[in-house]
This record gives C-alpha cells, sequence and structure tokens, in this order.
C-alpha cells in the first residue's frame, strides 16, 4: 500500500526497494532521509492506470513530468513502473489495463528521460498474474496464491 511520510524513515530501516512512490512530497522526504543514511533506495512509481479515486498512484499523463522531477534525487533510483488496475471478476479483464501500462512503459523507455532507468514492469496479482505476464509485466506480486486468502 502507500507509504505514509511519517513511516519513511522506519521504511527505510526495513525495505531496500520500495513499489509505491506517488508523490513528490514522499519522494522529497525519502530523498532527504537517504541522503543523511548515504545510502540509495530503488523505487517504483505507481501508476494508477484504472483512475480509481480509491487508489494511490499517478496519472499515466502526469507520468512524464513526475519522473522527469524525480531524475533530480540522486539518492532515489527509480527502476520502473507499477499498476494495480481494478479488481478483475475475470482475469481478462485486467488485459486492456496492463496493455495501456505496457504502451505506457514502452513509450517512456524510448523517450529516455536522464537520471531514470525504466527496467522493471510490475503489474498483476494472483487474480490475474498470467495475462501480466502475457502483457510484459517482468515483475508480479502474489500474495493469495502462495498464502491463501486473508484472514
Amino acid at each position: 500500500g502507500r507509504l505514509q511520510r511519517n513511516k519513511a524513515r522506519r521504511a527505510l530501516q526495513i525495505f531496500d526497494w520500495l513499489q509505491t512512490l506517488d508523490s513528490l512530497p514522499l519522494a522529497e522526504r525519502l530523498e532527504r532521509l537517504l541522503a543523511q543514511q548515504g545510502r540509495e533506495l530503488s523505487v517504483l512509481v505507481q501508476v494508477n492506470i484504472g483512475r480509481e479515486p480509491q487508489k494511490a498512484g499517478v496519472l499515466p499523463e502526469e507520468l512524464p513530468g513526475f519522473l522527469s522531477q524525480l531524475a533530480a534525487f540522486p539518492h532515489l533510483k527509480v527502476r520502473g513502473l507499477m499498476a494495480i488496475p481494478p479488481a478483475p471478476v475475470r482475469p481478462e479483464d485486467s488485459r486492456p489495463y496492463f496493455r495501456a501500462m505496457r504502451k505506457l512503459f514502452q513509450g517512456l523507455r524510448a523517450e529516455g528521460i536522464t537520471g531514470i532507468e525504466l527496467e522493471v514492469l510490475s503489474m498483476g496479482m494472483s487474480a490475474d498474474w498470467e495475462v501480466a505476464v502475457e502483457e510484459g509485466a517482468n515483475m508480479i506480486r502474489l500474495g493469495t496464491i502462495l498464502f491463501g486468502p486473508r484472514a
């Protein structure tokens, strides 16, 4: 889920990667803390590909500008993009969102933003991971399929 700015210090004690970067204030906070610690953090930018108001993430049209801003933070290493589409009834329901993410990812890679390495496209969870891989995901997030449903 979304990392709150007030929990950033604790998160940096635990994690080497953050998959949910979606705001400039959080990026600024992380950059300050990382600079103090003299270390770097690999991050994925969360994209709100389904434009769901209840979900975190940068809107697709705001992504190029956001990535350009992140390039100014030397301790944040942007490695790719992450998205969680609207919950599917059937796995195929996620395909248009995954396809849109792949096109966005490929377009940004081709554009080439200095200081940004887009290597990872993280999308797909237990219910739709196969469709995500078919549409270009090279990182998937499996929980239910491995650990069972939440209690």
